[in-house]
């Protein structure tokens, strides 16, 4: 007998399912200006979308991105 827990048989909520990924100049060009105020590195600029295709935010920094995401107890995934 084993430990593992049973997986569950309902979908994946991929709600909690993030990505990272960098911003395009033309989500760049939509942005208001007040929402650059502050921000050091444009290049840096991070969008975090979850796995249904919302946009949850844009963050400075890759490693700013990942804790906020690790913060909301979301999960990180590589998208190929």
């Amino acid at each position: 007998m084993n430990d593992l827990a049973k997986p569950t048989t309902g979908a994946p909520d991929f709600s909690r399912f993030v990505y990272f990924r960098n911003i395009n100049e033309r989500e760049l060009a939509e942005l208001p200006a007040d929402a650059l105020t502050g921000v050091d590195d444009l290049e840096a600029l991070v969008v975090v979308t979850n796995g249904e295709g919302q946009k949850l935010a844009i963050i400075e920094g890759l490693e700013a991105a990942e804790a906020a995401a690790e913060a909301y107890k979301l999960e990180a995934v590589s998208v190929h």
